[in-house]
Order: C-alpha cells, then sequence, then structure tokens
C-alpha cells in the first residue's frame, strides 16, 4: 500500500486554521513560532484571528498555509510515527503547496520556505497592476477544449490555462478583459459552469513573468537539499530529485500550468493508492477522488484527523 502526502494551495485558508493543533501539539507550536521568527512578525496571530481579508492576501496566505501543513506533519511525526522516508512514495503540492511538500521532504527549512513563500506572495501581487488581471473557473470541459477556449478569448492578450486541477476543472487566468471573454465563450462550448474568481492576481500565467525573474534569485539565496522523498512537479506532472531541477521548476511554476490532474494521475500510476492531503481543507482530497478512480484520500488538518489517522495505523 503506497502512500503520497499532498498539500494544499492557496483557496484553503480560514481564519483559525492550525489553531487546535497548536492548542493540542506542541511540536505543531513550534512550527508556528518558527515561521513567526522567520517573518519578524506574529502571522500565527493573524491565522488564528483574522481579520479575514489581510489573510487572505497572498503574501500572508502562502507562508500560513504552508505552516499548518508543516505543523500537520510534525504531529503526524510526533504522535502516529511517520516516518516520510520510510512511509511515503512522493509528496506534491498545489502551487504553493510545492513549498510546503519540499519543506516536509526536508529540502527547505521551514524557516526559508517562510521567507520564500513571502517573497513569493509579494512577487506575484506586485506583477500586475490590481485589477489588471483575473483569473476564472470553467467546469464540465476537458483540459483540451479549455485550452481552446483560452486561446480563442486571447485576442493579442494573455489568456492561458492556469491549473488542470482534474474532474473537469479548468482554471484560466491571464488580463481581465481576456478571461472574461473566456467565460463566455466556454458556456457556447458546452461548460457546465463558469465563473470568475475572487483572486488578485492573474497566477501561473505569463503576466507573473516579474515574479518568477524575483523568485529565480531568491531560490539562489538559500540551501536546497535533494527530498528525502521525491517530488511531483506541478509542470512536469513528474518525480524529481535534483536540487538544480527542483530550482528550475518552481521558477517556471510561476508562470506555467499547475497540472494537478497529471500529477495524480502519475501518483496512481505508480502504485499510489492513498493520499494524504496535509494541511488546511479538504480541496486536494476531493479532486484526488475525482482523478484517480479507488485510492482512498484523507485530509488531515485537525486533532481529530490525527486521531483517526492514527487509530487506523493501529487498526
Amino acid at each position: 500500500m503506497s502512500i503520497a502526502l499532498v498539500f494544499p494551495g492557496q483557496g484553503s485558508q480560514a481564519v483559525g486554521m492550525g489553531k487546535a493543533l497548536a492548542d493540542r501539539f506542541a511540536a505543531a507550536r513550534l512550527v508556528f513560532d518558527e515561521v513567526d521568527a522567520a517573518l519578524g512578525e506574529k502571522l500565527s496571530v493573524l491565522m488564528w484571528e483574522g481579520p479575514a481579508d489581510q489573510l487572505t492576501l497572498t503574501e500572508n496566505a502562502q507562508p500560513a498555509l504552508m505552516a499548518v501543513s508543516l505543523a500537520a506533519l510534525r504531529v503526524l511525526e510526533a504522535e502516529a510515527g511517520l516516518v516520510l522516508k520510510r512511509d511515503v512514495a512522493f509528496v506534491a503540492g498545489h502551487s504553493l503547496g510545492e513549498y510546503s511538500a519540499l519543506a516536509a521532504a526536508g529540502s527547505f527549512t521551514i524557516t526559508d520556505a517562510s521567507r520564500l513563500l513571502r517573497t513569493r506572495g509579494r512577487a506575484m501581487q506586485e506583477a500586475v497592476p490590481v485589477g489588471a488581471g483575473a483569473m476564472a473557473a470553467l467546469l464540465g470541459l476537458e483540459f483540451g477544449a479549455a485550452v481552446a477556449v483560452a486561446a480563442e478569448a486571447a485576442q493579442g492578450q494573455v489568456c492561458q490555462a492556469a491549473n488542470d486541477n482534474g474532474g473537469g476543472q479548468v482554471v484560466v487566468s491571464g488580463d481581465k478583459a481576456a478571461v472574461e471573454r473566456a467565460v463566455e465563450i466556454a458556456k457556447t462550448k458546452g461548460a457546465k459552469r463558469a465563473m470568475m474568481l475572487p483572486v488578485s492576481a492573474p497566477f501561473h500565467s505569463s503576466l507573473m513573468a516579474p515574479a518568477a525573474d524575483v523568485m529565480r534569485k531568491a531560490l539562489t539565496e538559500v540551501s536546497i537539499r535533494s527530498p528525502a522523498v521525491p517530488l511531483v512537479a506541478n509542470v512536469l506532472a513528474q518525480a524529481i530529485t535534483d536540487p538544480a531541477q527542483i530550482v528550475r521548476r518552481l521558477v517556471e511554476q510561476v508562470t506555467g500550468t499547475v497540472r494537478w490532474r497529471e500529477s495524480v494521475a502519475f501518483m496512481a500510476q505508480s502504485g499510489v493508492t492513498q493520499f494524504y492531503e496535509v494541511g488546511a481543507g479538504k480541496v486536494l482530497s476531493g479532486l484526488v477522488k475525482r482523478i484517480a478512480e479507488g485510492a482512498e484520500a484523507v485530509a488531515i488538518g485537525t486533532p481529530e484527523d490525527v486521531a483517526a489517522y492514527v487509530a487506523a495505523r493501529q487498526g
């Protein structure tokens, strides 16, 4: 029985996330303390008390989600005896979750991951003026059809597939007018639903090129080790372990498509039958169930989730 750990991306944040873990487990508290120290501010207070609009800011949401994921993982290690190198075949993360996955696998320290995600969040926010870019979800279209919709909508502007999430869910990103056109075109091409998303920037599009440049520089300034287990990279949907390749793919990921459907399929085809979503929310476990038929997908982000995992392992 092969296991993969997957780590959520932006949109899974909620005020209060991780607090129950910190209240219950010293291993979780240490992670939140380390993230606070790395950033020189009490991000944990913002996570647990809000306000929500401040937590949702990209520069806060990205390190905050990583913190919850790593806190949950440390609790699994302490309470359930999880040993990544022994028990896990692959790690993967959705967009920023790739940094959580790499921190989990020991490629980054939590301190470096916190600072990189703060830098990444700011750079992505600053790459495009607020209101100039947008993203939209196209539901009920296969990936190829969604790519064709984006191409038709571009009309000299940027509109491209940002996330291939699986289960007929594709997100497009780019110039606001082009993305709005894509929503209307998708409805004529058989999409069940097509809707603009409440995001602050056109992530995973070529408009993010300035942020990719920032991350290329930032990633050269940290020490990156080979992960304890292979990372299934967003832009490749294949497993990698070489630190130089990891850096290259993290830079490409800022402007490239998150190939989540293919990534999950790759892990399933490689023998993974159990996927654990480590951190806030249950978005990825829902997607996994739609992509990998018959696979078990469980979210672990609360003390109750940890207890259920421990009981299952003992059973």
